[in-house]
């Protein structure tokens, strides 16, 4: 799933591999699938798109944004996205496939579910999700997301009563932050997925920043998460601690073995002697 580190990496890579290039030929919805949403009429995407040229690629929270020079166009949560080679086959099914000038391609795939917005950039896109993705601060930047305004976000009365994995990783607090790097930044900081954030005393809550800024920057500094894939089907340089690769392994802290549970409509992973409820 896109979330902060794999966004910003391949919105990077995106901009390396495309800057500059023509689309010659853009297919859309060619496999259908009842999860993955566009903007408007997705038939209309290669009159937006095609001899457009891409003038770069940015992200927004967990958001990839493309900017062409007519249109913009963002991949979200569960698309997969991958450049293809010249003469390289796409993938037997794809939600989007963009076809350059120099032989290259890009293909987007969605797996349970992800948005495939575009829209001409004489508009502006009327999209919730989208939008707090913009007007939100990153983690990653250290002058706008600090200390002081991550504690105005954990101060609110409703997220007080709320468990760590509800306030940090749903309703878009913030943005691409979600269940997957969660699970490091809860271990870092030696906190259960479902202590309530009301419990927390101050020195947890610094130890919770300190964690959630590092683990994401760590994340971001080395591609992504080894649990994910990059442009180019590369899994990220990070090893996670508390992940599906890990379930039932010795936690490298104290050698207690990781719980897997389901809670909150996804899977969490914690060391039960070091992340006690």
């Amino acid at each position: 799933m896109l979330e902060i580190p794999e966004a910003r990496t391949i919105a990077g890579q995106i901009s390396t591999a495309f800057t500059g290039k023509t689309l010659n030929t853009v297919i859309a919805a060619a496999s259908p699938h009842k999860f993955a949403w566009y903007h408007g009429d997705p038939a209309e995407y290669p009159a937006r798109l095609t001899r457009s040229a891409v003038l770069s690629a940015e992200a927004r929270g967990g958001i990839v944004q493309v900017n062409f020079t007519r249109a913009r166009l963002t991949f979200s949560d569960g698309v997969n996205l991958r450049r293809l080679a010249p003469a390289e086959p796409p993938p037997p099914k794809h939600q989007l496939l963009l076809a350059f000038d120099d032989g290259s391609s890009l293909a987007a795939s969605v797996q349970m579910y992800g948005g495939l917005l575009c829209w001409p950039d004489t508009e502006e896109l009327d999209n919730p999700y989208y939008r707090v993705a913009c007007e939100k601060p990153s983690p990653l930047n250290d002058n706008l997301f600090t200390e002081a305004y991550f504690l105005t976000l954990l101060a609110a009365e409703p997220v007080q009563k709320l468990s760590l994995k509800a306030a940090l990783a749903t309703e878009q607090r913030i943005p691409g932050l979600g269940n997957g790097v969660l699970q490091d930044i809860l271990w870092r900081a030696r906190l259960s997925p479902r202590r309530r954030v009301n419990t927390l005393s101050a020195e947890e809550t610094h130890t919770l920043f300190t964690a959630l800024k590092h683990t994401l920057t760590e994340m971001t500094r080395l591609g992504g998460r080894d649990t994910e894939k990059d442009l180019f089907g590369s899994p990220g340089g990070y090893t996670t601690v508390m992940s599906a690769k890990n379930s039932g392994a010795p936690c490298p802290a104290c050698g207690t073995p990781i719980t897997k549970e389901a809670y909150l409509g996804g899977s969490v992973y914690y060391c039960g002697q070091c992340q006690p409820a």
